[in-house]
């Protein structure tokens, strides 16, 4: 079918294989909502069997994380934790954490656009350099510029952010956009 589909658009686009994205998130969804009164989802991270720079048609995703903090009321008081929620080919796993999540606003599924395998795309095609990493994070990160959830597609040395509602792609990091790292950001 993949052959099919390449033959049939005259263009080769790059692609990826492996643990389906989107199914890993409905299916970690439909847990926390069967197993949990309330809880939040902050980040997928997406491990890629290939390097970015690889020079290949395509890619196989190796793992899929989910990230979700759930609260409950306990007496007179809150408790918080973490849900990890982790595929691969050996199957599922699902590992709580007492604490919470940082760094991250909620993910809102309705707010995304773009899947992952569009925002990959958009990655492979552009002209800017590929990162030398097998990582992908979803996050709608927490900083000074509120900005659209964002497939960041690198490691600490390079980043190519892909805006998951806009599908726009830069190298800068949007939510910093316009602010001096070498400075405060808040008075």
């Amino acid at each position: 079918m993949v052959g099919l589909m390449l033959f049939a658009s005259c263009e080769k686009k790059k692609q990826t294989t492996g643990v389906n994205v989107e199914d890993t998130i409905a299916t970690d969804t439909l847990f926390m909502t069967s197993n949990y009164d309330n809880y939040r989802w902050f980040e997928v991270t997406v491990t890629l069997q290939n390097f970015l720079d690889e020079d290949s048609l395509g890619n196989e995703v190796a793992e899929v994380s989910n990230v979700f903090q759930t609260t409950s009321i306990e007496d007179t008081s809150f408790d918080t934790n973490v849900v990890i929620c982790k595929h691969n080919e050996q199957g599922s796993s699902f590992d709580v954490r007492h604490g919470f999540w940082v760094e991250d606003l909620p993910l809102v599924k309705d707010d995304i656009k773009l899947t992952f395998e569009e925002a990959y795309e958009k990655v492979m095609t552009t002209n800017c350099p590929k990162p030398h990493s097998k990582y992908v994070v979803l996050r709608k990160e927490l900083g000074p510029k509120n900005c659209n959830p964002q497939y960041i597609f690198g490691n600490v040395r390079a980043q190519l952010y892909v805006d998951a509602v806009t599908g726009d792609v830069t190298d800068k990091n949007p939510v910093f956009e316009g602010f001096n790292l070498a400075t405060p950001v808040w008075p």
